[in-house]
């Protein structure tokens, strides 16, 4: 028998929450299955880095793993756990298999992080200029395994509600088989710090991140020219981990044009900006850096596609806008009038109160995953199972024994 209540996740990197916001979310699963009683265990194929989180401060079991190795195979069935959830469904397709030969009587939960699917053919879209559709989506094949991998896991944990809504009108996937999880905040006491205190503009986000990178760069060609026109002595400080050439050499002092980089913490560069600016063009999921602006009280500027997930509908702590002009005009408004400021500040609070806090969401989650049952499959299901299954057997036995 399984040990009871044992998860075991394995991720497609290890954690580092200083780097990027799926870093953070991991962590913060983390921390939400020990608080439900869980014993944790992390392996990942890849190394570590040196902003890798310190897993075992946590009591976290770590272990490395290999790829397409029968080894996998006698490890998972002695360490048998009941749950295993898989980061990404990149991770899913690698190991799913082996869990369920070896381990039928776990549960397989995906925890999705974003749905990749619709974050890379909008990408695709956005550099063809072309308008993305539903209809594009679903004949890209990374679509095709996405949702194949949301279809033979038990459970999937979806950070936006937009995907939810998404995966259950144009592709009808069974309520059962969806959990929102937004980012999660807890109530607390908060010194927010004062217009009259804050300075500048800022932006953060890991540059291994696409549309991340494309932020900046529309940022410094057709944003910040029209900021500083009306602002001129006003500085964009924009930070973010593993930055790119084409970013560091965006840096301009004259310009007041700054990349900053990788920021040790996020608290300091966020409540000591007066306004932070994330004009994202494509992406998906549910974007970290506006948890931190409304954890900070700093109101912010983006587009609806930094909007989209975050499922507060209008009700911004800022402004949401589509064209450089509206974001750069508003921009302005809101880093020159204090009243405004303090009134889109004042919303943060609301915001994470009504949409992100903790308590509304743990107890929902605990009956989630106890409600978790291995009933026999539709017939459908069996079938992809069986053919994903077989075929991923074959091909990572085929490359096991190539590489001997």
């Amino acid at each position: 028998m399984a040990e009871v209540n044992h998860l075991l996740i394995i991720g497609t990197v290890w954690p580092e929450p200083n780097s990027s916001a799926a870093g953070s979310r991991m962590l913060q699963l983390i921390d939400l299955f020990l608080e439900l009683d869980y014993k944790v265990s992390f392996a990942s194929p890849t190394l570590k880095t040196e902003y890798a989180f310190n897993l075992t401060e946590k009591g976290i079991y770590c272990y490395e793993i290999q790829v397409n190795s029968s080894v996998f195979d006698r490890w998972i069935k002695e360490v048998n756990p009941s749950h295993v959830m898989f980061d990404r469904f990149m991770m899913e397709e690698q190991f799913g298999w082996k869990v369920a030969e070896q381990c039928p009587q776990a549960f397989r939960i995906l925890d999705t992080e974003d749905l990749h699917c619709l974050r890379k053919t909008r990408q695709a879209c956005f550099k063809a200029n072309t308008d993305f559709s539903i209809d594009i989506l679903k004949n890209e094949e990374i679509t095709k395994r996405e949702i194949a991998s949301i279809l033979r896991s038990d459970l999937s944990i979806m950070i936006s509600s937009f995907e939810v809504a998404l995966l259950k009108e144009a592709f009808q996937i069974p309520d059962c088989k969806l959990f929102y999880l937004p980012f999660l905040v807890l109530e607390l006491e908060r010194q927010v710090n004062a217009f009259e205190t804050r300075e500048h503009f800022m932006t953060i986000g890991s540059f291994r991140h696409e549309p991340n990178v494309d932020s900046v760069l529309y940022l410094k060609q057709e944003i910040w020219p029209r900021i500083r026109k009306q602002l001129p002595a006003a500085q964009l400080h924009i930070y973010g981990s593993y930055p790119k050439q084409k970013v560091t050499q965006l840096n301009n002092t004259k310009e007041g044009f700054l990349i900053k980089g990788w920021a040790e913490k996020v608290q300091p560069v966020v409540e000591s900006a007066r306004v932070m600016l994330a004009p994202l063009r494509f992406g998906a999921g549910q974007k970290g850096k506006f948890i931190d602006a409304l954890k900070y009280g700093t109101p912010s500027v983006t587009t609806p596609i930094g909007a989209e997930g975050m499922n507060i509908n209008e009700y911004w702590s800022g402004y949401i806008e589509d064209d450089a002009q509206s974001i750069a005009d508003r921009a302005v408004e809101l880093y020159t009038d204090n009243v405004l400021w303090n009134r889109m500040s004042k919303r943060t609070s609301e915001i994470l109160e009504s949409s992100f806090s903790k308590s509304k969401y743990i107890e929902l989650f605990s009956h989630a995953l106890n409600s978790l049952d291995k009933q026999k499959l539709p017939f459908y299901l069996e079938a992809l199972n069986y053919h994903s299954f077989r075929n991923s057997r074959f091909m990572s036995k085929w490359i096991e024994e190539k590489n001997k």
